[in-house]
């Protein structure tokens, strides 16, 4: 079975509101995310991706956990790091023009969002909360 690797970076402002994402000709947001690509660790796939996706540089606070799925036939595992934000944003950067618009999303939002990874939304709420992360 053919293997894919990524990374996704959570990142939380002052205001509680998580970074999100929404791709071309969507209308469904997500986590930051990406594929790791030939010597690069997933830390630092995570920190590229943020910078992309979203035009904020970042650094890992923790490692979360690693999601593993099937998705059409391919053995997926993405791992999970909540991030922190250095400075402003210098704007969407995406090299693949997968990116349509970045924005910080509330709590209340996030409930209310059509989500590309649905099971993501638990996850973010709870790190908001501050409440343990459920396994995935």
């Amino acid at each position: 079975m053919k293997e894919w690797h990524g990374a996704a970076g959570i990142c939380i402002n002052e205001d509680n509101a998580v970074l999100m994402v929404r791709g071309k000709e969507s209308n469904a947001w997500a986590i930051p995310s990406g594929g790791i690509e030939e010597g690069e660790t997933p830390e630092a796939c995570c920190i590229r991706e943020l910078k992309e996706e979203t035009g904020y540089t970042v650094q890992i606070k923790q490692e979360l956990f690693a999601k593993e799925t099937e998705i059409k036939g391919i053995a997926v595992k993405t791992y999970y790091f909540l991030v922190e934000k250095i400075g402003e944003s210098s704007g969407i950067n995406d090299p693949d023009f997968l990116i349509e618009e970045a924005a910080w999303k509330s709590l209340s939002d996030i409930k209310n969002l059509e989500h590309v990874y649905p099971e993501d939304q638990k996850i973010m709420e709870n790190i908001i909360r501050n409440q343990p992360l459920e396994e995935v």
